[in-house]
């Protein structure tokens, strides 16, 4: 069955390119032009990924990733921002959207992109039906793509997720952002880290804030993270 992709530009010239490359490598694709026709959208055409442009008529794309997560609508999000807009790129990770691309950019590389995040959220690790895992109040259900804390289940964005089990699968290993990147985006990130900073900031005030308890992912100084349990004292340099 063909992989739905939504793409949400106001630029025709846009919309056309990326609809006429996503559909020669096999995708089935619908096109609107402005944040309010996304949300019919979701729910007629049911996309596997969101191709969402940041500024957008009548809702831009931070509002929209924003209402779709507040709706508990986990699609997978790969916002589209401006060179220069640095700050919009954040604000797009701190709403929700799983990845970002700039402009100008090339169908080929989007189409990596795209394939990278679809290929995590359907990879299920190892066997078929994987193990829980355990840290602490924390427990990961890989085959279910669930997370509870003190038994309690946890809106993770599907990136969040994919973030969190790969730091649970190097449980107590220090982690550098380049192998974050590598590991749970697919692809290296051009030296520009900031995206998982942002994600590791968010699963800290997702999960921690829950549990109660400090410092499941522990920030080792220059280098990285690790996953630890919170009964662990570190002694960071």
């Amino acid at each position: 069955m063909k992989k739905k992709i939504l793409v949400v530009d106001d630029e025709p010239s846009i919309s056309m390119l990326l609809e006429f490359n996503l559909k020669l490598v096999g995708y089935e694709v619908h096109c609107v032009y402005d944040g309010e026709a996304v949300f019919e959208a979701t729910s007629t055409f049911r996309p596997d990924l969101i191709v969402l442009d940041l500024m957008l008529p009548k809702m831009d794309g931070i509002q929209v990733c924003r209402k779709l997560r507040s709706q508990n609508n986990m699609v997978p999000v790969l916002m589209l921002t401006a060179m220069q807009d640095l700050n919009d790129k954040i604000a797009g990770l701190d709403n929700g959207a799983d990845d970002y691309m700039t402009k100008p950019f090339s169908p080929q590389e989007l189409i990596s992109r795209i394939q990278a995040i679809l290929r995590r959220v359907q990879a299920l690790p190892g066997d078929a039906n994987p193990p829980a895992i355990e840290i602490g109040k924390i427990t990961v259900l890989p085959a279910e793509r669930e997370v509870l804390v003190n038994g309690n289940p946890v809106d993770l964005t599907p990136k969040e997720f994919e973030l969190l089990l790969f730091l649970c699968k190097h449980r107590g290993k220090v982690l550098s952002r380049q192998q974050l990147l590598h590991g749970v985006w697919d692809y290296h990130f051009l030296g520009d880290t900031r995206i998982v900073d942002v994600h590791i900031s968010h699963l800290r005030d997702k999960l921690e804030t829950q549990a109660r308890s400090p410092e499941y992912i522990i920030t080792i100084r220059n280098v990285g993270y690790k996953l630890t349990e919170p009964a662990v004292k570190e002694s960071l340099a």
